[in-house]
């Protein structure tokens, strides 16, 4: 920018020589430091891009995990208001003598005395019983699969749902029925299609007919690797003693803690000390806190590709001004002044920060919508998460373009024309 040249006092020297003029520089408007700024970008488009995209990476990597974390979140929420956070389990812990205590049979009965109770189904582990596909798989190879008794309010007292077939009834659960969990159908490679040709798994020696096959019970996900039989049926083909060896029960929300007090001494009032009362809910929270503390460990992976990326940018703009030594001498003999040059280096740092700012909160939000959608989670972009990366740009930008700024502002004309 030239210089603009006003006249001082009256005109008239003390032997009326005319008074020497001030020279004041010319003040740069916002839209001549876009544009004097936007000059390197525009003549290094390559080197621009590249210099960008470094900060683009950084700020998309933050984005997303942060993203990735709360549709995770909101997906759980989502779970919970629609299963309740009012289901609590009570099975058998150990006796005064370390082994594996048993709940009366009567416990369910008296657990639905509790008044806030409103449901309580059990099951009851059939012990020493498998399940196979085949008579020819070796005993040995379980598959980690379990047959359990059930009772018929079972899937509604879990939230269950059913992914094919139906649910036992009370003509089904006094005959060799079975409904599969969602793990256990697919490692014995049972689909709903093959319940229309009677599908038949052997378990304690005798073949039981698959009537269904259940959804995944994020509150009960034990149920996800059983087969589950009628309460009569496990009794009269597999030897089942009666014993629940967890019961499922739902309450009222206000009274779910003074429920949980209760559940233990109501179920076993003999011994008491011998039961273990849950919250399934609290065991996803916990593992939302988990999640938490590596989702804090990719932040830091995303941070750490953002100060490359702001290194880069710092890079470019020591080049550039090396490269532009000759431009900057001649601005300075044109009357450019230091902070004008300062300005100059410094805006070209913040619009390059910036664009690969806005490229990458856009790249973030999209790998985000990209990873919800593809696990059935809602997207989720806390606004904060946005606004933190475009401040973490300008901060990165402002700070990698100072120095190389100062560099330039310090050239004197001579100097820099002087260069070759």
């Amino acid at each position: 920018m030239s210089a603009v040249v006003l006249p001082v006092g009256d005109g008239a020297g003390p032997r009326g020589a005319p008074r020497p003029a001030r020279l004041v520089p010319a003040r740069l408007r916002p839209r001549d430091v876009l544009r004097v700024g936007g000059v390197g970008l525009r003549t290094r488009p390559l080197r621009a891009f590249l210099s960008a995209l470094g900060i683009a990476i950084g700020i998309a990597a933050m984005i997303s995990v942060v993203g990735i974390s709360a549709s995770s979140r909101a997906e759980l929420d989502r779970t919970l208001d629609a299963l309740g956070t009012n289901l609590l389990t009570v099975s058998p812990g150990q006796d005064f003598f370390g082994g594996n205590a048993q709940l009366p049979e009567e416990s369910v009965s008296m657990i639905k005395r509790i008044g806030p109770v409103s449901a309580a189904a059990a099951t009851g582990r059939i012990s020493d019983t498998n399940v196979y596909r085949s008579d020819h798989i070796p005993a040995a190879e379980t598959n980690g699969l379990s047959a359990n008794a059930a009772a018929l309010d079972l899937l509604s007292t879990v939230g269950g749902t059913m992914r094919a077939g139906v649910w036992l009834n009370a003509a089904t659960a006094r005959y060799p029925a079975v409904v599969l969990g969602s793990s256990a159908a697919d490692r014995l490679g049972i689909s709903g299609s093959s319940l229309t040709g009677s599908a038949r798994v052997l378990i304690g020696g005798r073949w039981f007919t698959v009537i269904g096959i259940m959804d995944p019970v994020p509150l009960a996900s034990e149920l996800d690797a059983s087969a589950l039989i009628g309460w009569d049926a496990a009794a009269s083909y597999l030897g089942f003693d009666g014993h629940p060896t967890t019961v499922y029960t739902r309450s009222d929300e206000a009274s779910v803690e003074a429920v949980r007090a209760v559940l233990a001494t109501t179920a076993n009032p003999s011994a008491p000390t011998e039961v273990d009362v849950s919250r399934p809910s609290d065991a996803l929270e916990a593992q939302q806190a988990t999640d938490a503390a590596f989702t804090a460990l990719l932040l830091g992976l995303g941070a750490v590709a953002l100060l490359v990326g702001g290194v880069g940018v710092a890079n470019t703009m020591v080049i550039s001004v090396l490269e532009r030594r000759a431009e900057i001498g001649l601005r300075r003999s044109l009357g450019a002044t230091r902070g004008q040059i300062r300005t100059q280096f410094l805006s070209e740092s913040l619009l390059l920060s910036v664009l690969g700012g806005a490229g990458g909160v856009l790249l973030g939000i999209t790998v985000t919508g990209a990873y919800a959608a593809l696990q059935g989670w809602p997207t989720v972009v806390p606004a904060w998460a946005t606004l933190g990366g475009v401040g973490a740009t300008l901060v990165i930008g402002g700070l990698a373009g100072l120095y190389p700024a100062i560099r330039a502002s310090r050239l004197s004309p001579t100097e820099a024309l002087a260069t070759p």
